[in-house]
C-alpha cells in the first residue's frame, strides 16, 4: 500500500511560479519599468510609479486569465523554493518531501507592502494561509494522491468531514486537524488628510469634511502633475483658505485660522506669478494686458537704463537725453551696436546732425565715419557705433545686469514708444517722447501714475525729463492730446492721472 502511495506522489509536478516587478529606471527620473519573470514577457517602461503599478497589476491579471486553473496534481511552488513557514517545529526530523503540505491546491497571489512586487504561485491551501498577504484566486478539486497520503480516520466524527488533513501531523483518531492560519486582517482605511492634518471623521458639517477631503486629494493629484498649472494651484489655495477658515470657526483652533491666512497669501502670490509669466496683469475684473515687455525683471531693467542715462548723460537738455537713451539701449550689453539714419531722424530732434557731432566731439560716441554717413545709412548697410563708457572691462561686466537676449527687447520697446503712431502724427518733439517713455515706467498695473495711483513726484519727473515746470505742463498737454494720458492733475508736487488703455501694452508696471 505504501508503494502505491509513493508511485502516485511521484506523478506530481512542481507548482507554477512567476513574479511581476516594478523598479525605478534610474536616478533623476520618475520613469519606472515593469518586468515579468516569464521569458516571453517583454519589459515595459512607464512615465510614473502610478502608471507602472497599474500596468503591473493589469499584466498579472492577464496572466491569471490566460493560465488554466490550479492543478490538483501539483505540489507547492513555495515549498519548492524552500519555504518552511507551514511546517511546525515538533522536535522530530522533518520530512523533506515537497508535497507534504495539506488541503487542495490553490492559485495564490502575494503582494509586498510597498506595492512593487507581485507573485503568483500554485500551492496548497495551508501554504496560502501561512503566507501573509496571500490571496487565493482559484482552487483545484480534491485529488486521488492527496487522499492516498492521508486517508480520513474511520472513527472521525461527522463534524470533521471535509476538514483538510495534513500528513505532517500524526494526531489521534477523532482529533480535528488544525485550521489554516488566518489571512492577516486588512488594514484600516487610510485617514483623510490635508496639509499634514488628519480630517476628523466626525467633523461637522459634513459638507465641510467633504470639501477638506476633496481638497486633500486635489493637492496630492497636483503634486503628481508633470507640468505646473499656476492658475489651478491658485484656485486650490483660495479654496483651502475658505475651507480652513470655516474649520477654524467650527473648532475655535487658532492654528487653523493662521493656516487659512497663509493659504490666502499663497494664492495671491501664485496668481501674481502666473500673471507675470503669461505677461498679463489684470485691472480688477477686466481682461489681462498683453505687454510688450512680459516679465517684471524686464520692467526693472528698463527703469535701470533710464536712471543710468539721467545720471550719466554727457549733454544737457531733453533732446540730448532722448538720443543718449536710445543709443545706450542699442549698445548696452557690449558697448557696440548698429544704427541707421532713420533711428536718429525719427526722434523729433531739431538738428540731429549737430547733436550727434556734439556727442562724438565730447568722446561719448565713436563712429567709423562721418555723421553724414550715419544719417544717410540704411537698414541694409547699418553703421557700427561704439559707446566707450559702456564697453565692459576685460574679464568684467558693464553697468547693466541684463544679457544680450534682453537688450534687443528693451531697445525694441523704447523704439515702439517713441515712434508711436499718434506721436508721429502730431510731430511730437523729443521732450514729449522722453516724457512718454518715463511715464510708461511709472504706472501701476492698471495704468495709474505712480505706485497704487498715488502719482509721480515732480522732482522725479524733472530729473528724468530735464525741462522746467512750465514746459512740463505743455508736454503733459501734448501727451493728453495724443491719447497717451487722461484724467491728469498737475499740482506743485505731483502729477496724477492714468495712461490710456491704448498704450497699456507699452507700460512697465511698478510691482510692490
Amino acid at each position: 500500500m505504501t508503494q502505491t502511495a509513493v508511485d502516485e506522489l511521484g506523478d506530481r509536478v512542481p507548482g507554477r511560479w512567476w513574479t511581476v516587478r516594478l523598479d525605478a529606471v534610474g536616478r533623476g527620473s520618475t520613469a519606472v519599468r515593469v518586468t515579468c519573470s516569464r521569458p516571453a514577457c517583454a519589459e515595459q517602461r512607464l512615465p510614473s510609479a502610478a502608471a507602472g503599478r497599474a500596468a503591473a497589476v493589469a499584466h498579472l491579471k492577464a496572466h491569471l486569465r490566460a493560465v488554466p486553473g490550479p492543478r490538483a496534481e501539483a505540489y507547492c511552488a513555495c515549498r519548492a523554493e524552500g519555504c518552511r513557514a507551514h511546517l511546525p517545529d515538533t522536535g522530530r526530523p522533518t520530512r523533506a518531501e515537497p508535497w507534504r503540505c495539506g488541503g487542495p491546491v490553490v492559485l495564490a497571489v502575494v503582494t509586498d507592502r510597498e506595492g512593487r512586487r507581485w507573485q503568483a504561485m500554485e500551492c496548497c491551501s495551508r501554504c496560502a494561509a501561512a503566507t501573509p498577504g496571500a490571496k487565493a484566486v482559484g482552487a483545484s478539486p480534491a485529488s486521488g494522491p492527496q487522499a492516498a497520503v492521508r486517508p480520513a480516520p474511520a472513527t472521525a466524527r461527522a463534524g470533521t468531514v471535509g476538514v483538510p488533513q495534513f500528513s505532517d501531523h500524526q494526531g489521534s483518531a477523532g482529533t480535528r486537524a488544525p485550521a489554516p492560519r488566518p489571512v492577516p486582517a486588512r488594514r484600516r482605511p487610510r485617514q483623510a488628510r490635508i496639509a499634514q492634518r488628519v480630517i476628523p471623521h466626525d467633523l461637522r458639517p459634513v459638507t465641510l469634511r467633504d470639501e477638506l477631503t476633496e481638497l486633500g486629494d486635489l493637492f496630492r493629484a497636483y503634486q503628481r502633475r508633470e507640468q505646473p498649472d499656476l492658475a489651478l494651484l491658485a484656485d486650490l489655495q483660495e479654496r483651502k483658505a475658505r475651507a480652513f477658515a470655516s474649520w477654524a470657526d467650527v473648532t475655535c483652533d487658532g492654528a487653523l485660522r493662521w493656516e487659512a491666512r497663509r493659504a490666502e497669501q499663497a494664492a495671491a502670490a501664485i496668481r501674481l506669478q502666473h500673471q507675470q509669466r503669461t505677461g498679463g496683469i489684470t485691472d480688477g475684473d477686466g481682461p489681462a494686458v498683453a505687454r510688450l515687455l512680459t516679465v517684471p525683471s524686464q520692467w526693472e531693467y528698463a527703469r535701470s537704463v533710464l536712471a543710468h542715462v539721467a545720471d550719466h548723460a554727457p549733454l544737457p537738455g531733453p533732446e540730448a537725453r532722448l538720443l543718449v537713451l536710445m543709443l545706450t539701449l542699442r549698445t548696452a550689453h557690449s558697448g557696440t551696436g548698429n544704427l541707421v539714419g532713420q533711428d536718429v531722424n525719427g526722434l523729433g530732434l531739431a538738428d540731429p546732425q549737430d547733436l550727434v557731432e556734439q556727442l562724438t566731439g565730447c568722446g561719448w560716441l565713436s563712429l567709423p565715419g562721418t555723421v553724414g554717413d550715419l544719417l544717410a545709412s540704411r537698414p541694409e548697410n547699418p553703421t557700427p557705433i561704439t559707446v566707450p563708457s559702456l564697453v565692459p572691462p576685460e574679464g568684467g561686466t558693464g553697468p547693466f545686469a541684463f544679457g544680450k537676449k534682453t537688450r534687443p527687447k528693451l531697445s525694441g520697446w523704447a523704439q515702439r514708444v517713441v515712434s508711436d503712431k499718434k506721436l508721429r502724427k502730431t510731430k511730437a518733439a523729443a521732450g514729449t517722447r522722453l516724457l512718454a517713455l518715463t511715464l510708461a515706467t511709472r504706472t501701476d498695473a492698471s495704468g495709474r501714475l505712480g505706485p497704487d495711483g498715488e502719482g509721480v513726484p515732480l522732482d522725479d519727473l524733472t530729473t528724468r525729463v530735464p525741462v522746467g515746470s512750465g514746459e512740463l505742463e505743455d508736454l503733459i498737454d501734448r501727451l493728453t492730446a495724443a491719447d497717451w494720458l487722461t484724467d491728469t492733475i498737475l499740482t506743485d508736487t505731483h502729477l496724477t492721472g492714468r495712461l490710456t488703455e491704448r498704450v497699456l501694452p507699452l507700460t512697465c508696471p511698478l510691482i510692490r
